[in-house]
């Protein structure tokens, strides 16, 4: 049994080298600018928080499929906003010696809370298309040094107490994010 476990360690390690980049994942800050929505519930609205992603290249620098996470804050007319993502979908990305673009078009879920006394929740799906630039550090870090994604939310109506919000959706919206990828 020791051997089998020492056999799969070190076929294990000589095959580190071959993932190499299979993998990446970053984190960083982003802004959200949600623009006027369907619903007349205001004009356009920035949030600032967090996004993440994880990558998994197939073909090693060209075609893979990411997981993106993010989420903002912002507080409107007395209410604490929390909006967070979760979508996922292809990316396709070209590596130019140090600097490497790449283009995504992201579909997932949404959830907006809003804070004032009470607390409501409201869940709704989200498309994302867009793309980046990341400037490679070494073999294992990169900095993306601007992300740039159009984004288009819908909510669907929803009652509270009494009372029933209308849907509302909005295509006149933007992120913009900024951080560290690590390439594994």
């Amino acid at each position: 049994m020791q051997k089998l476990i020492v056999c799969l360690l070190f076929v294990s390690l000589i095959s580190l080298p071959l993932m190499a980049q299979k993998v990446e994942v970053f984190g960083g800050y982003q802004y959200l600018r949600i623009g006027n929505n369907t619903s007349g519930l205001g004009n356009a609205q920035g949030f600032n928080g967090f996004d993440a992603s994880a990558t998994y290249n197939f073909i090693s620098g060209i075609f893979g499929v990411e997981g993106d996470l993010a989420g903002t804050y912002t507080t409107i007319s007395g209410v604490s906003s929390h909006l967070y993502t979760y979508s996922g979908g292809p990316v396709v990305s070209f590596g130019v010696g140090k600097i490497k673009p790449f283009v995504h078009a992201l579909g997932g879920l949404n959830k907006l809370t809003g804070t004032s006394g009470a607390t409501v929740t409201w869940s709704g799906y989200t498309t994302m298309a867009g793309g980046g630039l990341d400037f490679k550090l070494n073999r294992f870090v990169a900095v993306r040094l601007a992300q740039f994604d159009w984004v288009y939310y819908h909510f669907g109506s929803k009652t509270v107490g009494t009372s029933t919000l209308p849907a509302f959706s909005g295509n006149n919206n933007f992120r913009v994010a900024s951080g560290i990828v690590f390439r594994l």
